[in-house]
């Protein structure tokens, strides 16, 4: 009978409420982000709650390919503080169960989800993108609601501007009106002013009325036909008690067909998606080809390439040998033998067909175009099918090492992190996208960009974490970079309070012997400089080095149990002798002749290596001057 081990329960138990709690903030988070972005489109229209509603439902589903990585480096970086915050790894580890086994169940969740993801973009997206938009542009569409300001002018009803200096909320009456009607053209316009008025809509929200009450309306009587000297423009003016005004105004929500948001790149699966790339490639070939095939049979200079023939009652072309002159033509002769009239003629007439060939190719560069724009957007929908399930594995395998590391549990540091490295991906992700879109790089290139970059980050934290290594720990980093541009190193040493073990002098002096012959005879070497060749294929003995920083260590560690602050003290003054890779830089003869070859690669070894090398002359000197000091301190009676 199939059980789940207890240790994957509760991976999963601990796992599981804290996905589902920071998916959907990430998707509360971009789904406010989405409605800052369209909230013009929204607001002043009107629009009913379910509508508003549908749209936010088809909009959450459209984030979901942003909101789930984030939510799963989060949720795994938080789950795996939480443990190592309460020593719950620690406890794992000491009953011999590794890191790679207490994710098992988790990366088992992280293949279903990433399975479930596909299809998610590949069935759903894109149902849930074709709808989302129509409903958008149908918003986009409609017209606002008729809410006319005191005291401005309000210019949301097309060919009108409307002024009202004061109205009654009560009774929504009008007082002081005053409409600039340029509904016929701006020569044609109509002032009316009114002591009052009302508005209202028809019951199929179709047409606006306004009822004006003890007003006047001045109107031209003709088109204006002349410019300014054509005469006075006669006008009409024209009293009233009461005046209708009816305008055209849709205040109607009309939903857009989905059929034209279907056909774009947006609404397809892989195989429309593949369809398409396919129809439109063979149609770009197919010109490319009929483009070629043109230019091959333009005759220059009134030469044709091919022979007309008719065989068998069908005419066909011949290929032509070309035309070998005995001589060279010369142009300039013969265009300078005419009068300048007729040279000039010659040139312009040679530009005016350049220029017509260049137009020429150029529209059909600008139709070719388009469709290679088609495939490329086609070929990023079809390559984002596979990219979020990728990323969901990648950000799992950076958050769960990367919170056994930090340890730290909560919203507080995990989210920090998760931040900065999503931030990180979305630049990276959207850079790729937009080098693919233009065409700059490859499609294939530009989508799996930020996937390429943080998959080894990924490994480097899975590796670093199964290790117990100190990836955070700050002293490492320095010592390392100081190791490896050959800067000094300080040593610190104390008088230690208890010592486990008493120093014997004629035992310490042998062993500062031991390091002075092993020191001054990787001096004697070192002091040489090498030629470029033999630095290349020989350099320094990497062992003898080792040697004497490890017998240098044993003289520290034992001479630092002495109870003499003075022989202590003088420890720190030993320089940390490094075994530099760049002193030996190729293990292999012939590859570092090989790059004794390539100049510019072994110029620059050679270089920093003699660096380097000067670098542990003056360190190994520096050795032998302390062993004498020490040799001197420690012969003196009663120096332990």
């Amino acid at each position: 009978m199939f059980k789940i081990k207890r240790l994957y329960t509760f991976m999963l138990q601990s796992f599981l409420p804290l996905f589902l709690m920071t998916f959907f903030i990430c998707l509360f988070i971009v789904l406010m982000q989405f409605l800052w972005r369209y909230i013009d489109d929204l607001v002043g229209k009107g629009l009913e709650i379910s509508v508003i509603a549908e749209l936010f439902f088809y909009a959450a589903l459209t984030m979901v390919p942003m909101a789930l990585p984030l939510a799963i480096l989060l949720a795994s970086l938080m789950t795996f503080g939480n443990l190592g915050e309460r020593f719950e790894l620690t406890a794992l580890k000491a009953a011999g169960i590794s890191l790679l086994k207490a994710m098992k169940p988790l990366i088992v969740l992280m293949v279903f989800i990433a399975i479930g993801a596909f299809f998610f973009q590949n069935n759903v997206l894109p149902v849930a993108q074709t709808k989302m938009w129509t409903l958008l542009y149908s918003m986009r569409q409609k017209s606002p609601e008729v809410e006319i300001p005191e005291g401005v002018f309000y210019d949301q009803l097309p060919g009108f501007n409307i002024y009202v200096k004061e109205k009654n909320p009560e009774s929504g009456s009008l007082y002081d009106v005053m409409i600039y009607d340029t509904s016929r053209g701006f020569d044609n316009a109509r002032v009316l002013l009114a002591d009052s008025g009302k508005m209202s809509m028809t019951e199929d929200q179709t047409h606006l009325f306004l009822t004006l009450h003890h007003g006047a309306q001045f109107e031209n009587l003709r088109e204006q036909q002349g410019g300014a000297g054509a005469g006075n423009m006669p006008y009409r003016r024209e009293s009233f008690d009461e005046k209708r005004i009816m305008v055209a105004f849709d205040a109607n929500f009309n939903r857009m067909d989905e059929s034209g948001m279907r056909n774009q790149y947006v609404g397809k699966n892989i195989a429309e998606l593949q369809a398409t790339i396919d129809s439109v490639s063979a149609r770009v070939d197919s010109i490319g080809d009929s483009y070629a095939k043109s230019i091959k049979e333009i005759p220059y200079l009134g030469l044709d390439r091919y022979r007309r023939e008719y065989r068998n009652g069908e005419l066909v072309k011949v290929p032509q040998k070309p035309v070998v002159l005995e001589t060279p033509l010369n142009l300039d002769s013969i265009i300078n033998a005419r009068e300048g009239t007729f040279a000039r003629s010659y040139y312009t007439q040679a530009l005016m067909k350049a220029k017509r060939a260049k137009q020429d190719y150029e529209y059909k560069s600008f139709s070719m175009s388009d469709d290679r724009k088609t495939i490329r957007r086609h070929g990023i929908e079809l390559q984002k099918k596979f990219t979020l399930s990728f990323a969901c594995i990648i950000f799992f395998f950076i958050g769960a090492p990367l919170g056994a590391i930090i340890r730290k549990g909560g919203l507080g540091t995990p989210l920090i992190i998760s931040v900065l490295l999503f931030i990180v991906y979305y630049i990276i992700d959207n850079t790729g996208y937009k080098m693919a879109r233009e065409g700059r790089m490859e499609v294939w290139e530009g989508m799996w960009l930020s996937s390429a970059v943080l998959l080894p980050l990924g490994v480097f934290f899975t590796y670093k974490a199964m290790n117990d290594s100190a990836v955070f720990n700050k002293d490492a980093y320095v010592n390392f970079f100081t190791r490896l541009l050959g800067l000094h190193i300080t040593r610190h040493y104390e008088l230690k309070e208890v010592a486990m073990e008493d120093v014997v002098p004629a035992v310490a002096i042998n062993e500062l012997t031991k390091l002075d012959s092993m020191a001054g005879e990787l001096l004697s070497t070192a002091s040489k400089r090498p030629s470029y060749l033999s630095y290349l294929t020989a350099g320094l003995d990497p062992g003898q080095i080792k040697a004497v920083d490890t017998q240098m260590s044993h003289v520290i560690d034992y001479i630092a149990n002495s109870r003499e602050k003075i022989v202590v003290n003088k420890l720190s003054d030993y320089p940390v002798v490094s075994d530099f890779g760049v002193l030996h830089p190729f293990s292999r003869r012939w590859a570092g002749i090989c790059a004794a070859v390539v100049f510019p690669v072994g110029l620059p070894l050679y270089i920093v290596g003699e660096h380097f090398r000067k670098s542990l002359v003056s360190k190994l000197k520096r050795t032998l001057a302390v062993d004498k000091e020490l040799e001197s301190l420690l012969g003196r009676p009663n120096d332990l």
